[in-house]
């Protein structure tokens, strides 16, 4: 042990003790030592899960991937602005998307979690001239689906990835914001004055007094943003102006105010400012985009357009826009008046870049929700080089998945904001300040020991892998058991970790007096893969070998692969070995979780396989038309069809030689209870995390439910 501090953390009275452990495995990483209120955790009623209480001992994974890009990497926010995602925050308000019909579409979404990490980047270079720099495993979606920033065509890292011609979709490359310069500030009020304002002066002949004359300047605006913008633009010109309402809300119309004056003073400035340049700039020419927009825009579903009567003002917007090399089109109406609009061409791409360009002030007419994902911009893959050394980089969590970076739709890593309610980030942190709750074993002895406690099934292993490595220096586990063992309670463990033979003389006396079972995970037996996916992890076959030491010691253990693609890694062959060691390890139960396709995972699966396999998407639109899972009996044919279904559970008389499911004592309620497991029903993975406030305790007179073999969670 190295170092030791303290710390606190919200939802815990005391401060926590926080420990750097000298180990290869625990370098970087500090534990914070807390005291829980609560160690049972109660699974809500919706998971399809066979248990309803879980006990977890640690919250944080060193496990965690991420999948990030540069910190200066612009996002589109929900007013159509960008901001670089290092300076989001948890609760901005930003563009996603989503699938509606036929087309995927934009959406508002709000960032759920930011956080950073440092791992090797890469520079994405596109077509049209935007510079994307991003880690190997971040996902870019393309006209072919989601991809990786890196992957193999063949082998452990074989997976959709990026190359040379990829076409990804978004809006296209972002333009650069403009500059608030002198000349931007006066072309804005030029136009957003000569297209909505009022300046005027009038005199009056008036018998034996002469001449009278008045000046009046006003702007009146439904919109404060474009108000506000004027009124400091104006007073920064050195113009008083009055705010004044100048029209109330009605039924039918929003209220209105407006600046003014009626100096001469002031009459003066403001025609000076809203005059015809001789030479305007550039940034002149920006701000009256702008302000003309504010003034007499609108951007609907079809087009954006700027319409207005005065032929002069026609003409300088459509010299303007052309300068920046929009393509316009003058329309003719039929209105006496003489109306006439500029029409943008292009479509969403070149709407966006106006925004962008001259950044008009009133955001409501900056909306692009609902709009289809579509553009004419070159968003072709050109290159993907490696940088040659790690980068901090930067993620965020979504409600829709994904964000739209540099002007391309982007995916978000896994949603990991649950660290945040400790005021840690949901990235390094994540993965590097652990939380250990180091009175587990002493709270769970009091709640086992309440009247109203009813002896439940407990799961154990349901969020995190209790047997992570760090389970070697502080025990819990051994607490924890002789905790469900004095109380008799049925219980049930999934790991992925062979640390838990450590603990088999404790599981060998919870099996004398209540069920209990084991279940290790393993996915695969591919070395390559292994190492790809779970780095961090005991060897596949070390799990296998546990198994077969678990079941000698009349531990009912058994095996889960998960998830089983149908047509994909479902077939007889590719389990056919995990299967064979898994019976010559005496495996009681061989457990396959047929894929799930819950929330945004159904989208992002389909697109993948609309890519990878096409020749599959008629049939998983077939087995998931009812929604995020398939129907039972189609799910019972696919692990039938995998050679799963005649290994799922083995008797544990046959197994052991005494007493099974539905034999041995009644069930009865309290402590000691049990009742026959049963088929194993398809659980729900998302296991919330464990609350230390208390709300997870049981109460009195809740009904009890069976206690099945735990094997169907990662």
């Amino acid at each position: 042990m190295e170092t030791e501090e303290q710390a606190r953390l919200p939802g815990y009275r005391e401060p926590a003790v926080v420990r750097h452990f000298d180990a290869p495995e625990a370098l970087d990483t500090r534990f914070y030592e807390v005291r829980a209120k609560s160690a049972l955790n109660r699974v809500p009623e919706a998971s399809r899960v066979p248990f309803r209480w879980t006990i977890n001992p640690y919250r944080g994974c060193t496990h965690a991937c991420a999948y990030c890009v540069g910190g200066d990497t612009e996002i589109l926010l929900s007013d159509g602005t960008t901001r670089p995602i290092a300076e989001l925050r948890a609760g901005d308000e930003i563009y996603g998307t989503e699938r509606r019909g036929t087309y995927r579409r934009y959406v508002r979404t709000e960032v759920l979690a930011h956080w950073t990490t440092v791992k090797p980047a890469y520079r994405i270079q596109l077509g049209d001239g935007t510079e994307l720099v991003a880690s190997g495993d971040h996902r870019f979606l393309t006209g072919r689906g989601w991809k990786h920033v890196t992957g193999a065509e063949q082998g452990a890292l074989r997976r959709p990835h990026l190359t040379v011609g990829s076409e990804l979709l978004g809006t296209g490359r972002f333009a650069a914001a403009p500059a608030a310069t002198d000349g931007y500030r006066r072309g804005y009020l030029c136009g957003l004055i000569r297209g909505d304002g009022h300046l005027g002066s009038y005199t009056y002949d008036r018998p034996g007094r002469g001449l009278d004359s008045h000046y009046r300047f006003r702007l009146a605006l439904a919109d404060p943003e474009a108000l506000d913008r004027a009124q400091a633009y104006v007073a920064a010109a050195g113009v008083e102006t009055r705010e004044y309402e100048f029209q109330a809300a009605t039924a039918t119309t929003s209220a209105m105010h407006a600046i003014g004056g009626s100096k001469r003073a002031v009459f003066d400035r403001a025609a000076e400012l809203i005059s015809w340049p001789e030479d305007p700039g550039d940034g002149w020419r920006k701000g009256f985009l702008a302000g003309i927009f504010d003034a007499e825009g609108s951007c609907g579903s079809e087009a954006l357009r700027i319409a207005n009567t005065d032929a002069e003002l026609i003409e300088r917007t459509v010299e303007c826009l052309r300068r920046f090399g929009f393509d316009v089109v003058v329309e003719s109406t039929r209105q006496a008046n003489g109306l006439r609009s500029v029409r943008l061409r292009g479509g969403l791409c070149e709407v966006l870049r106006f925004f962008h360009t001259v950044d008009p002030a009133i955001t409501r007419k900056r909306d692009l929700e609902g709009r289809a994902i579509k553009t004419d911009a070159r968003l072709d893959v050109v290159s993907v080089e490696p940088l040659g050394e790690p980068m901090e980089l930067y993620d965020i969590t979504t409600g829709t998945g994904d964000f739209i970076a540099n002007g391309v739709v982007s995916h978000n890593c896994f949603a990991r904001p649950t660290h945040e309610y400790l005021d840690m980030n949901a990235g390094r942190d994540f993965e590097r300040e652990i939380v250990v709750k180091v009175n587990v074993p002493e709270v769970l002895r009091v709640e086992l020991a309440r009247p109203s406690w009813k002896g439940e099934h407990v799961a154990l292993g349901t969020n995190t892998d209790p047997y992570q490595w760090v389970e070697g220096r502080y025990k819990l586990m051994r607490g924890i058991w002789s905790a469900l063992r004095d109380a008799e309670n049925p219980c049930s463990i999934l790991t992925k970790s062979p640390l838990v033979l450590r603990d088999v003389d404790l599981l060998r006396e919870i099996s004398e007096r209540a069920e209990v079972s084991a279940c290790l995970s393993v996915p695969t037996l591919d070395e390559k893969a292994w190492r790809a996916t779970e780095p961090h992890t005991p060897h596949p076959r070390a799990r296998l070998e546990a198994v077969a030491e678990l079941n000698r010691q009349g531990i009912p253990t058994g095996i889960l692969i998960a998830p089983l693609m149908p047509g994909i890694n479902d077939a007889p062959e590719q389990v056919e070995k995990i299967i064979e060691i898994a019976n010559e390890a005496g495996a009681v139960s061989i457990g396959g979780i047929t894929l799930w396709l819950r929330g945004p995972v159904r989208e992002i699966f389909f697109d993948w396989l609309k890519t990878a396999r096409p020749d599959l998407v008629e049939r998983y639109e077939h087995l998931y038309r009812r929604g995020a899972y398939v129907p039972e009996p189609e799910r019972r044919a696919i692990e039938q069809a995998a050679g799963l279904a005649g290994h799922r559970t083995r008797p544990r008389a046959e197994r052991f030689g005494h007493r099974g499911a539905g034999q041995g004592r009644a069930a009865k309620s309290g402590p000691g209870s049990r009742a026959s497991p049963g088929a194993p029903a398809q659980p729900d993975t998302r296991i919330p995390p464990d609350d230390d406030d208390g709300a997870a305790r049981p109460r009195p007179g809740e009904s009890r439910r069976p206690r099945p073999v735990q094997q169907a969670l990662f």
